[in-house]
């Protein structure tokens, strides 16, 4: 069986084959631009500032929203960086790509996803706000381009519906190639790539799914390179139907993805719904702090520098991105 080309059905930008747009990113360098006090902070780099977002939590779970500058120490590749800015942001403006799966194995879950995102966006979004809608199942899917408009968003999210491969089935023997029946990486990719790139401010990517990646054509370390590059966080939504749970997944790849980005994940139970998490996150992108250094290697040399930021009290927990690339000029 001949397995079909993922392709966007409205376009994202360029209508490239991941491979080819593998190739014009690494043809041509990335132009860095200055953070500074009066900018959104996000991991920007240049002979100035880097700037890193980071969330600060209790045991229980609680935002610390009232930290000091003294509270924090930040280090790049293993030493210790004199902290030169710092500032409580709670409503810099926010923009969000969201990435439901529609995959086979989310079928039933599909019109909850539908109702939570819509309530979601109505909620999150402010002035000066925008988000996106991508669907990822055999194929990915732009359903809304960037919009202030929750109206617009709900309109989208209303063209949530099902992406199984063409033949509906997948007959072991038949192809070398992968089936692709879950292109989550590469849903990834060409959402920070084609659709947060290029953006300023505080950009968030929120997934939805069950954790299972059949047949992309990125690996999950190019997915969490572009992100990287993008200045993206990843939040992950782990929403899975028990029925399909012999086909693997998990939060594992997830996990990995916002961790590596600053986000985390994040588990719908009976005693969390999907609403709950969304309001979590919610309040998350609105409470954390921006803090700014000196780069000790000034060399945009395309290389990636390790970043951690960590707090003085023991009892308190950090989400921050792991690092950043010094990006050519």
């Amino acid at each position: 069986m001949e397995i079909p080309d993922m392709t966007m059905t409205k376009q994202i930008g360029l209508a490239l084959t991941i491979t080819a747009m593998l190739a014009a990113q690494q043809q041509q360098p990335q132009q860095a631009t200055a953070a500074t006090a009066g900018e959104d902070p996000v991991i920007k780099v240049d002979v100035d500032l880097v700037s890193v977002l980071a969330s600060v939590r209790d045991k229980k779970g609680a935002f610390i929203k009232n930290l000091d500058k003294e509270m924090f120490t930040i280090f790049e590749d293993g030493k210790q960086q004199e902290i030169r800015y710092f500032a409580r942001e709670s409503n810099l403006p926010l923009t969000i790509g969201l990435l439901v799966d529609v995959s086979k194995s989310q079928e039933s879950l599909i019109e909850v996803e539908r109702r939570a995102a819509a309530a979601f966006f109505r909620s999150v979004l402010k002035q000066k706000d925008q988000a996106f809608l991508i669907s990822f199942g055999s194929e990915a899917e732009l359903l809304q381009d960037m919009t202030g408009s929750p109206r617009l968003l709900e309109k989208g999210l209303a063209g949530l519906r099902l992406s199984v491969p063409v033949d509906g089935v997948f007959t072991p023997g038949t192809t070398n190639r992968p089936m692709r029946g879950t292109i989550m990486f590469d849903a990834v990719y060409l959402a920070a790539t084609e659709q947060l790139k290029r953006e300023v401010g505080r950009k968030v990517l929120v997934i939805i799914g069950d954790g299972v990646d059949h047949g992309s054509r990125v690996k999950i370390a190019e997915a969490i390179e572009a992100a990287q590059k993008a200045d993206v966080l990843i939040y992950s939504i782990y929403f899975s139907d028990p029925r399909y749970g012999m086909f693997g997944g998990g939060d594992g790849d997830l996990k990995k993805m916002s961790g590596e980005t600053g986000g985390r994940v994040f588990e719908v139970r009976r005693s969390r719904s999907l609403e709950q998490i969304f309001q979590e996150i919610q309040e998350e992108m609105r409470n954390q702090y921006s803090i700014g250094y000196a780069p000790p290697n000034p060399r945009r040399d395309g290389g990636y520098r390790k970043v951690d930021v960590k707090v003085k009290n023991k009892d308190y927990r950090v989400a921050a991105r792991k690092g950043y690339y010094a990006q050519k000029e």
